[in-house]
């Protein structure tokens, strides 16, 4: 999506760069990201070949400024600017072109973006809302299974109670009659349409 210089017209847009005043790379290629509202970085590899090539063409000379290597454009190179006008101006349209067309597709791609977001805050929310709504149903089956198991609990205490009960009435040489087995179905009975009816609430 960067800003794409033709053959030349970097060389040239260097060249007016240090028409305006003596840089050194680092600060070209600053101003070359500020120039194209951040949307063109050239790397070191990109100016500095092309600064050694102005150098050796006579159109910038270099001073090393303790650290710093500055260049300065000679008359050479002024009157290739000042030649080239027209070229210049054309290149600074082309890049305004471009960072504009950037701009839209920035635009687009938020704009695109910014509905995907919204939608999947959408589906989020309906998503939440339908947890909020299925939670209590949730809930009740977790405390039905909870309240399952403490009536499991309780018929099978109650009916090894009984049993053992049984057994020891018989194993004591108690008598076990019908009518005493017919009333035991009985309660059971009972107790299982109470139940039932426990349940239908």
């Amino acid at each position: 999506m960067s800003p794409v210089f033709s053959h030349g017209d970097l060389r040239l847009y260097i060249l007016s760069l240090l028409d305006e005043a003596p840089r050194h790379g680092y600060d070209l290629m600053q101003a070359l990201t500020e120039r194209t509202g951040g949307t063109y970085s050239p790397s070191a590899g990109t100016i500095y070949p092309r600064l050694s090539k102005l150098e050796e063409e006579g159109l910038v000379t270099k001073t090393v400024d303790g650290r710093k290597t500055v260049y300065e454009i000679t008359d050479a190179g002024r009157a290739e600017v000042a030649a080239r006008t027209g070229d210049l101006e054309g290149i600074q349209a082309g890049l305004a072109d471009s960072v504009r067309l950037i701009a839209d597709e920035v635009r687009g791609s938020v704009r695109d973006a910014m509905r995907s977001l919204r939608a999947d805050l959408a589906a989020a929310s309906r998503e939440e809302r339908d947890q909020a709504h299925a939670a209590p149903a949730d809930d009740a089956r977790s405390r039905s299974r909870e309240q399952l198991s403490r009536a499991d609990a309780a018929i099978n205490e109650f009916r090894g109670r009984v049993r053992s009960e049984l057994r020891a009435h018989v194993a004591r040489g108690g008598e076990l009659a019908a009518s005493g087995v017919d009333d035991i179905e009985a309660a059971l009975s009972r107790a299982s349409e109470a139940v039932a009816r426990a349940m239908r609430g």
